[in-house]
């Protein structure tokens, strides 16, 4: 199974939900893609939804990685929702976890942003 995504809106965050698998090829790049994107729209608040991901290799970890830099390096933030599994170990693994902001309940990870009035 291949990785599948779509982006929705919570008010100015972006909401990227992924699904299947983030591995070597088509599927690390297809989301490095989107948060190019998701970027060149103005989008700087993202969330990566992270719930339906059965499996994510060293390649798709260093997506996350590179996705965090390019969003952080453009003054936005990139931040992860429903971490588990192997994405979990993973990040526990490598201490990345330590870096990214990561959430469990979708609601809290869209008000942990800045509001745009509190950013203007």
């Amino acid at each position: 199974m291949s990785m599948k995504l779509s982006v929705r809106q919570a008010g100015d965050v972006a909401l990227v939900d992924l699904s299947g698998r983030i591995t070597l090829g088509e599927a690390a790049g297809e989301l490095r893609e989107n948060l190019k994107e998701l970027l060149a729209q103005g989008h700087g608040n993202i969330v990566l939804n992270l719930a339906d991901v059965s499996y994510i290799d060293s390649s798709g970890l260093g997506e996350l990685v590179g996705g965090f830099a390019s969003v952080s390096s453009r003054g936005g933030r990139l931040k992860l929702l429903h971490l588990k599994g192997r994405a979990l170990e993973l990040m526990q693994i490598t201490k990345l976890y330590s870096v990214f902001e990561t959430f469990t309940d979708e609601a809290e990870a869209v008000r942990s942003f800045p509001s745009p009035a509190a950013s203007a």
